[in-house]
């Protein structure tokens, strides 16, 4: 819960913290021109209630000592993603989806802060034609009375929302200011309006939760700074510290530039083997797997001249031929641990697969969102996998060869990384793989896979 006040004087502010101590402890934040109390723990006592920044107790006097605050770091993470993990069952009662399937966007932010550049300050453009639809996280956020704003971002930048009560239909306006909070991805409608500080915003008609984020983000002002929890986390790095992906927005337009460079000049583009049967690179140590199916050592690649330099006496023919799909709908949930599931059908995904001469090209589904089912998928997973594991165990003993058996019984954990990505909050998407192979397959008229392989993993001649 967040909660706005008018500037009061702090030694008032923590008073009233501390008269309410025993039974809602508070953090108190101070958000120029605003403080904001938000609920942080329920087992505070009377003497530590009233802390500033997240931090340790407020403590007075010369004599202050700093204070690990990981415990309660860690503590306020945990309580913060209970309260959040109440408004979703909250929003679900009252008939409304925290984890959306879709939402259509008009505009992004850039886009409208370029198109209203020249509009005045105090003035709005309210013309059925000025009317917008933005999505992006809340990134901050402040209320008072009837009145509240948020800073949305999407990945062009950002823009505010200008949320009145007399604007929002129903009770709206209070579940704008209950149940959304910083980290959560929504969807908003309205006109546009430039305040008389200056800040063009989105008029906010109507909104609605896209996706509800169960974990907070980092400070605000400190932002990500561990480098090495930025790298382990670069969701979390990339919400933190935006130019992080612009980074990466800038690689992969390189990239893409350093090929329409190299295709234009007559260059054919080859994938090299990423495992080959010898260890290749002068004296850098290879790193060696085994390959179980063909029963021998494996050397993850390291030059790849060898193989390129191969290619110069090959010679690539393309006869395109296309054929009739046939389009695989709605799979069960058991099969497709990774797939929303259908608004329309229990038991089933909103999941597609494209098949083409009996082969499988594609295979596409609404991408879940929501981390809790996506845990609960996840775990039954690892689930059926030890009770076959456990079979096959049962079964070494009375096989002849038991190494064989032994391939079946490896281990299988969950992704509690990628569960934690997706509590920091995914925004509606559907993704598609596509056989790129598989294809060339198809449109070359090739019966295997190894023939479309310039280099293929083959078992070692004896």
């Amino acid at each position: 819960m967040e909660v706005a006040l008018q500037p009061l004087r702090l030694k008032q502010l923590l008073h009233f913290a501390s008269s309410k101590a025993n039974n809602n402890p508070f953090i108190i934040r101070n958000i120029r021109p605003f403080f904001v109390i938000r609920c942080c723990s329920t087992t505070t006592s009377s003497s530590s209630a009233a802390t500033v920044d997240g931090g340790a107790p407020r403590q007075s006097g010369r004599n202050r000592r700093p204070s690990s605050t990981s415990t309660n770091s860690t503590s306020d993470r945990e309580a913060v993603r209970a309260i959040r993990i109440k408004k979703v069952q909250e929003l679900r009662s009252n008939g409304l989806d925290p984890y959306a399937y879709k939402w259509d966007r008009t505009h992004t932010a850039n886009q409208l802060q370029e198109i209203y550049r020249t509009l005045g300050n105090g003035e709005e453009s309210n013309s059925e034609s000025d009317y917008v639809s933005i999505a992006g996280r809340i990134v901050a956020r402040r209320a008072f009375g009837k009145l509240a704003f948020m800073t949305l971002r999407d990945d062009s930048g950002t823009i505010q929302l200008y949320c009145e009560k007399e604007r929002l239909l129903s009770d709206q306006f209070e579940q704008l200011k209950t149940l959304v909070d910083i980290g959560d991805i929504l969807g908003a409608r309205g006109s546009i309006k430039r305040t008389e500080k200056g800040e063009l915003s989105v008029c906010v008609n109507s909104f609605s939760i896209l996706t509800k984020s169960l974990l907070p983000l980092p400070d605000k002002y400190h932002g990500l700074t561990d480098i090495d929890k930025r790298y382990r986390q670069r969701y979390v790095d990339m919400i933190a510290n935006p130019e992080v992906a612009d980074v990466f927005r800038k690689r992969a337009k390189i990239i893409s530039e350093i090929r329409k460079t190299v295709e234009s000049a007559g260059f054919v583009e080859v994938e090299t083997p990423v495992l080959q049967g010898a260890a290749g690179g002068a004296e850098a140590r290879p790193f060696i797997t085994y390959h179980n199916s063909l029963g021998q050592d494996l050397y993850l690649r390291i030059a790849t001249e060898l193989h390129l330099k191969r290619m110069l006496v090959f010679e690539i023919v393309v006869e395109p031929k296309l054929m009739q799909p046939t389009f695989v709908l709605d799979y069960p949930i058991e099969i497709s641990p990774l797939a929303k599931p259908h608004r329309r059908h229990a038991g089933l995904t909103e999941r597609f697969e494209l098949f083409i001469c009996g082969r499988e090209m594609a295979n596409a589904f609404s991408e879940l969102t929501d981390p809790l089912d996506q845990r609960e998928r996840l775990e039954e997973q690892v689930k059926q996998h030890n009770k076959k594991k456990a079979a096959v165990v049962s079964e070494m003993s009375k096989a002849e060869d038991e190494n064989e058996s032994a391939d079946d019984s490896y281990n299988v954990t969950l992704d509690e990384d990628f569960l934690t990505a997706l509590e920091y909050g995914m925004p509606p998407a559907s993704g598609m793989g596509l056989g790129i192979d598989r294809l060339v397959m198809l449109l070359t008229n090739s019966a295997s896979i190894r023939d479309v392989i310039a280099f293929p993993v083959l078992k070692t001649l004896q």
